[in-house]
């Protein structure tokens, strides 16, 4: 009834609005809701402030529920005064909480539904609301209800507009919701849904909104991750009868944080080794939650004695890891403290004679090349240097990335140790055999070799003898007057890499692991006087010897005594 005077007061014709006009003013009235400032001038007179003072009104054309039909829109100020009349001559049935009543279907929102409550006999009806989510069909999630339906419901709240639930334990739990407010308690709540602007949470039946800023700690991009969760929240605002909460829970993890933090500190200290759980990695290193609510920075300096590039080599989302606090301060308000891994364990250097020894053959990963040699990890923590020098006993290296690559295990030989620098000489060629112990047995001095060129300096040649052994053939020997008297044909400016070149041992010095070569002597220079001289010999005694005999005088066995001879030739003295 009472609505539809509300109805009649929104179609009164101009010459009937005095009643109102000092409340509505110029303003036109809302397709949903009268001015709430107009209600309340009523609210008095009805059942001690029993009706909402945003009471809706859904339609514009209102129904006669006497008759049926439309209010007509040429009602006079008299009509409303009947009716207005009726409404206030007929009593109101009193209601409770918790008590079941008859309802009929007046109106349907989009958030709510409006119903009227059956009085009974004697007494005018009331209007009451429930959220349209109560009413939705679980399996589908249709609203199969239409105006006019009757149901039964329960009064769950009367003061400032009556509440309606299709559950009696509503009551309990809406007085929960606010208790929790009032006392600032954290309560559960079951995420939903994301929705623009945050999540909604179902809250012991009822839905609460938490803003995207109050999910988390942490800045929180994409809530998709959240739906289906429960979670504890604190209830920051309640308004409109209760349809409209506000829940934050990050209000409660800041809460939980704070008491935390004062307990750890106490208990606590720089020094102590504490386990925590990996939360977050980053290229610098890992957050490790060490106490509830209380994280910890992980440098990437301090995972492991060992170098690592990248945390997530070592590291893994959830790992139960063991730290040793090296840092607890208070900085802009926030407790921040450093962690280490490594620190956590023994320092290798402290058993270093134990494991390693000058000498000794190990295995090893090379873990960065450099100009001036490569870096070898022995052990975590453990690295040491090989030099250019102790690369190779075969190969000239120039660049250590050359003979061996980053990542590469390799066997090496320590040099020597340096307890106090924390250094170790390491060598590559060492730990391998080495080509030189045979040279002298080759090579002796004076034999006649054939090598490739290597390199050209200006102040000689380099012959590769073979793979690793190298000699050096001096310019000053090879440019020598008695040399280019006696060699015409060697001409020492023509010679190209890659070039053969036949050359004499001159000098080995093994400890130097050096070769000196030299231009061989003129194998023809003495031999075709004693070809010539054998020659007539033998023309005069043996006329009838025939040309394949002497074919042999001169020729291979010529080549059989110059052999001979070239392995007793030595070293001349310059």
């Amino acid at each position: 009834m009472f609505k539809r005077c509300l109805s009649s007061i929104a179609r009164l014709p101009s010459s009937s609005k005095f009643l109102y006009n000092h409340e509505m003013k110029n303003k036109t009235l809302s397709k949903n809701k009268l001015n709430e400032s107009f209600l309340k001038e009523f609210s008095n007179d009805f059942d001690d402030g029993s009706y909402d003072a945003s009471l809706e009104v859904t339609k514009e054309k209102d129904i006669d529920r006497d008759n049926n039909l439309p209010f007509s829109e040429t009602s006079t100020s008299s009509d409303f005064t009947n009716l207005l009349k009726e409404s206030f001559s007929t009593p109101q049935k009193k209601l409770s909480l918790g008590e079941k009543v008859k309802c009929e279907l007046a109106a349907i929102t989009d958030e709510e539904i409006f119903f009227t409550i059956k009085g009974g006999a004697g007494s005018r009806p009331a209007d009451g609301t429930i959220s349209k989510r109560e009413l939705l069909d679980k399996n589908d999630g249709s609203f199969p209800y239409k105006v006019g339906d009757h149901l039964d419901l329960y009064i769950t709240r009367i003061k400032r507009g009556i509440s309606l639930s299709t559950s009696p334990s509503a009551r309990s739990q809406a007085e929960d919701i606010v208790e929790a407010f009032q006392m600032s308690l954290p309560i559960e709540g079951k995420v939903t849904e994301v929705c623009n602007g945050g999540i909604r949470v179902s809250i012991h039946g009822k839905i609460a909104f938490c803003p995207i800023s109050q999910i988390d700690l942490a800045r929180v991009e994409t809530a998709d991750g959240f739906v289906g969760q429960k979670f504890d929240f604190l209830v920051t605002d309640i308004s409109e009868g209760g349809r409209n909460i506000i829940v934050s829970r990050k209000k409660l993890l800041l809460n939980q944080k704070s008491i935390s933090e004062k307990a750890f500190i106490k208990e606590n200290r720089e020094g102590e080794i504490v386990k925590g759980q990996v939360r977050k990695i980053e290229v610098f290193g890992a957050f490790v939650e060490i106490a509830p609510g209380i994280e910890g920075l992980l440098h990437i300096s301090e995972l492991s004695w060992s170098r690592i590039n990248n945390p997530h080599d070592v590291l893994t989302i959830g790992q139960e890891v063991v730290t040793k606090i090296l840092k607890v301060e208070q900085k802009e308000g926030r407790l921040k403290i450093s962690l280490s891994m490594k620190q956590a364990t023994e320092e290798p250097w402290t058993n270093i004679s134990q494991n390693f020894k000058e000498g000794q053959v190990v295995a090893g990963k090379v873990i960065r090349c450099l100009k001036f040699g490569a870096f070898v990890e022995l052990a975590p923590g453990i690295e040491g240097l090989i030099p250019l020098s102790e690369m190779s006993h075969t190969k000239r290296v120039v660049r250590s990335d050359d003979l061996i690559k980053e990542g590469e295990r390799i066997t090496v030989k320590i040099k020597e140790i340096t307890t106090d620098t924390k250094r170790i000489l390491l060598s590559l060629k060492d730990a391998g055999e080495d080509p030189w112990v045979l040279v002298p047995h080759k090579f002796p001095v004076g034999t006649i070799v054939t090598g490739k060129v290597v390199r050209r300096e200006l102040y000689g040649i380099f012959v590769e003898l073979e793979e690793g052994i190298i000699g050096l053939l001096p310019k000053s020997r090879a440019t020598a007057t008695e040399v280019l008297d006696s060699l015409p044909d060697f001409h020492y400016d023509k010679f190209k890499i890659d070039d053969q070149i036949t050359l004499q041992i001159a000098e080995i010095d093994t400890e130097g692991r050096r070769i000196a070569l030299d231009v061989p002597p003129d194998p023809n220079k003495d031999e075709w006087k004693k070809h010539v001289n054998a020659s007539a010999s033998g023309s005069s005694s043996n006329s009838n010897l025939n040309s394949k005999n002497a074919n042999t005088n001169t020729g291979s066995g010529l080549q059989a005594k110059l052999a001979d001879k070239f392995k007793n030739i030595k070293l001349r003295d310059k």
